[in-house]
């Protein structure tokens, strides 16, 4: 493996001296299969590795320290001399260590495998935090590593030793011995995309120099320094991909859709509300990027009730105005029809056409609204992915809305976009009512712009959260009993739909059990996704109506539904719903001048489920929610390619990076401003990265 080689990095991983063919497969286990991989199987941390020293100079150098003190990370190489099992109140094995100018005690608690390496005979390393105990050396449940017998190996000095993302068959240290027999040669066979000047401007170290220093660190610094490097590469080509992006955006062709005054008026009126100075804002914001014929692609965010539906709505019409066509995507089929009524209601008495297209439709149904949708007849349409399929095509799309956007994938937004007549790219707004956290703003949704509507309606009061055991459960529908009463409405959400092996509470059971327990009495109706549209229809029109006092549901609801009179939620195994789920939820009550409490019955298990419940209880602030949720499931979750359609990063942080961040993203903004497309002179492999990493996620196909 000589240092010019280049073809070492695509090397198979068992050409390494010491990968054994079990060895390989547990490398293959952790997503490692060339020398490339192994390069890029980075260490989560570093720590010290104390330099070996004998057990008499331990002993001695504790001696003379103050009692409280005598204590120290050490490390001793040596030779067991007896070992035991110890029984009783808490079990252990003991074993000697002697090196010739001492004996050292281990003790080792709830490690049972180690029976079976303490031979007396046996060689080998201990590391440690040791203590002085009656003036013998004690080192509890210390690290042991073999020493082969016969084996001449270099006593240890002090150095900075990187810990693995590792597995029972392939320990941390066996990861760093491979990688050490061939970080030289594969880091010199690694070719540095940046300039020279331009790491040098920004403190930035080589390339190659940085996977050394992540693999074999000099020091914290050394270690700190080369992370940097490769967390700023990594941060760059993202935002490399997203400036290009929204380059190649601006230099597509969208219909130009103004307004003046007098017609923004008319929009407005068509409301029966007055606007809130944020949706106003945020209108014209809309509205100013529709009289471009850039297209917009816009994020408009606002926490649950915060009118969000009214400004798409009003952004809609300025297409119409113009006599052309928006379309709205919803995730489900129940948000899909509850805004379908929702905009018929507010143009009732007006000539704008709506229309409804579900993949539930009847086919004939279907074709109607299919040809009507072509032919111009329908101004707006609202629809679910019904609207993504081959045969729909709009005769006049100037306006893409999609709502709860976290639904869907960039790979769906311009799949949306391409239902436009041929040669027409339609404006996108894009919706979410849960907030994102400034760090994703800036990455998964680096390509839209933000409004945000911050503050909720003045007629809006607050919902109150409580949590209680599963053993309290009876106090939640007391509560909700003694609500129906006094004439409000319930929700109760349930996990699912049909009884299961695991002890869930599913619709059907729970109504059962609550129409002849707590709610005895009361008008009690289910409602799931698996029912048809029409009966869930009736049950929603129902209970708008007051025919129901208390609707039993799974996550069915989550979204867009809006009933002022319910006023108690009640979610049964809270702990089994995601933050921003629970956030959804509670916002379907408190939605009128009542206010609203929303209960959560949980028996938490996981620190994340006990983290997720205290979350919502302590804030009903959906901006607030989303960075707890960034802090409770990391960003590697939240960024994942699952959610995102991207590929998650390995070294950066986003909750430890922002600056950095910050940085990669004005320097690619600079960087596409004079090289649009990454086609100067020595562009070529930067250019390749962006294209391997975000081309098809962030659908750069045109850049070649």
């Amino acid at each position: 493996m000589a240092s010019d080689n280049r073809d070492i990095l695509t090397t198979s991983i068992e050409a390494i001296p010491g990968v054994t063919e079990l060895r390989k497969r547990a490398f293959a286990e952790l997503g490692v299969r060339t020398v490339a991989d192994l390069l890029g199987h980075f260490p989560f941390r570093i720590e010290a590795e104390h330099g070996e020293n004998s057990i008499e100079s331990h002993i001695a150098v504790l001696s003379a320290k103050p009692d409280a003190e005598q204590s120290a990370n050490i490390a001793i190489r040596g030779t067991i001399a007896a070992s035991k099992t110890a029984f009783g109140r808490r079990p252990r094995i003991e074993a000697t260590l002697e090196d010739g100018t001492g004996t050292a005690r281990l003790v080792f608690f709830n490690m049972p495998w180690m029976r079976g390496k303490l031979h007396p005979g046996r060689q080998g390393i201990v590391e440690g935090k040791a203590k002085l105990e009656r003036g013998y050396l004690e080192v509890v449940n210390p690290k042991w590593s073999d020493v082969a017998e016969g084996a001449v190996v270099q006593a240890r000095s002090d150095r900075m030793r990187a810990v693995y993302p590792s597995s029972e068959a392939l320990p941390s240290r066996t990861i760093e011995q491979t990688l050490g027999r061939v970080l030289a040669h594969a880091c010199a066979a690694i070719v540095e995309l940046l300039p020279e000047e331009y790491l040098a401007s920004r403190g930035l170290r080589g390339l190659q120099d940085a996977y050394r220093g992540m693999h074999a660190p000099l020091d914290d610094s050394d270690f700190s320094s080369s992370r940097t490097r490769l967390a700023y590469d990594e941060l760059l080509t993202l935002q490399l991909a997203v400036a290009i992006k929204r380059r190649m955006r601006t230099a597509q062709g969208a219909p130009a859709l103004p307004i003046g005054a007098s017609v923004e008026r008319e929009i407005l009126t068509r409301f029966p509300f007055e606007f809130t100075p944020d949706q106003l804002k945020t209108f014209r914001e809309i509205a100013g990027d529709l009289s471009d014929t850039r297209p917009m692609n816009r994020l408009l965010q606002g926490d649950v009730g915060a009118g969000k539906t009214a400004v798409a709505l009003a952004a809609m019409l300025v297409a119409v105005t113009n006599r052309h066509q928006a379309a709205m995507m919803a995730p489900t089929e129940l948000l899909a029809e509850q805004h379908f009524a929702s905009l018929s209601r507010f143009l009732v008495g007006t000539n704008v056409r709506v229309g409804l297209l579900t993949g539930s439709l009847p086919a004939g149904e279907r074709a109607l609204v299919r040809d009507l949708i072509e032919s111009g007849q329908l101004d707006i349409v609202v629809g679910t992915h019904a609207l993504l399929t081959g045969d729909v095509r709009f005769n006049a799309l100037a306006l893409a809305v999609i709502d709860e956007q976290h639904r869907f994938g960039v790979a769906q937004r311009a799949e949306l976009r391409g239902r436009a007549p041929a040669g027409q790219t339609p404006h996108m707004l894009v919706m979410t009512a849960t907030p994102i956290p400034r760090t994703l703003s800036l990455t998964v949704y680096g390509d839209l712009d933000i409004s945000t509507i911050a503050h909720r309606p003045k007629n809006r009061a607050p919902v109150h959260t409580r949590v209680l055991s599963v053993s309290r459960a009876d106090d939640a529908y007391i509560f909700a009993k003694e609500r129906i009463d006094r004439g409000e409405q319930v929700f109760i959400v349930v996990p699912a739909v049909e009884e299961s092996d695991i002890g869930l509470k599913d619709v059907g059971s729970h109504l059962e059990a609550l129409q002849c327990g707590a709610l005895a009495g009361a008008r009690l109706a289910g409602m799931h996704g698996r029912m048809k549209r029409e009966e869930r229809d009736a049950v929603m029109d129902r209970f708008r109506a007051g025919e129901i006092d208390a609707l039993v549901a799974t996550v069915v609801i989550e979204v867009g539904v809006d009933v002022p009179n319910a006023t108690v939620m009640v979610i049964e195994h809270a702990d089994r719903f995601g933050l921003a789920q629970l956030h959804q939820l509670r916002g379907r009550v408190g939605r009128g001048p009542k206010g609203g409490v929303c209960v959560l019955i949980a028996d938490p298990t996981t620190d994340d489920g006990r983290a997720r419940l205290e979350a919502i209880r302590s804030t009903d602030d959906g901006f607030r929610i989303s960075e707890l949720d960034l802090a409770i499931r990391g960003p590697g979750e939240l960024f994942g390619a699952k959610q995102s359609g991207l590929p998650p990063f390995k070294v950066a942080d986003l909750s430890k990076d922002l600056g950095l961040l910050e940085r990669a993203r004005r320097d690619a903004t600079d960087w596409i401003a004079r090289s649009p497309l990454l086609a100067g002179d020595g562009e070529h492999l930067l250019r390749r990265r962006v294209l391997d990493t975000y081309g098809e996620a962030l659908g750069l196909g045109d850049v070649g």
